[in-house]
């Protein structure tokens, strides 16, 4: 049986997979590609959820969030490279384009005040806005009581 794997090897890995692919792995790719088995592997997703590295869709072992990303359509779409991604919210959108290491990336989103449709550019690093601000419903200290709210 292989060994047990360390669960921050298993979590670069699957943030290493949303970057090549713009999607999140399933149990038995990210067995794979760790070299564990599928138990194994269930075993960090339910570790790496409890210490909120990520966040499995509840009763299974699919990852809703790997936070900036997200696996399920939101209303925040990125650009970058030549994939688009989900983010799970305006803050995440920034990130993702961090996250893969680039200075450029387009964003589309839509504004939960009134419905608009809103696009930012990112180029050489910078915002290029329009005097948008972002407004967080919920304080940072509450987000894990419902991160899919949030």
């Amino acid at each position: 049986m292989p060994q047990p794997p360390d669960i921050w090897t298993v979590r670069h890995a699957i943030y290493r997979h949303f970057a090549e692919t713009a999607r999140a792995p399933e149990v038995e790719e990210i067995a794979a590609v760790c070299r564990i088995t599928p138990e194994q592997a269930k075993a960090v997703l339910l570790d790496l959820d409890k210490a909120h590295a990520l966040f499995l869709d509840p009763g299974t072992f699919d990852i809703r969030i790997a936070n900036p990303f997200s696996s399920v359509p939101t209303e925040f779409r990125v650009a970058a490279g030549r994939r688009t991604y989900f983010a799970n919210c305006a803050w995440d959108s920034f990130g993702v384009i961090a996250a893969l290491g680039s200075d450029e990336g387009e964003i589309e989103a839509v504004c939960a005040e009134n419905g608009a449709s809103l696009r930012l550019a990112v180029r050489d690093g910078e915002v290029m806005d329009h005097g948008e601000v972002v407004h967080f419903l919920v304080p940072f200290s509450s987000w894990y009581e419902d991160l899919v709210f949030t």
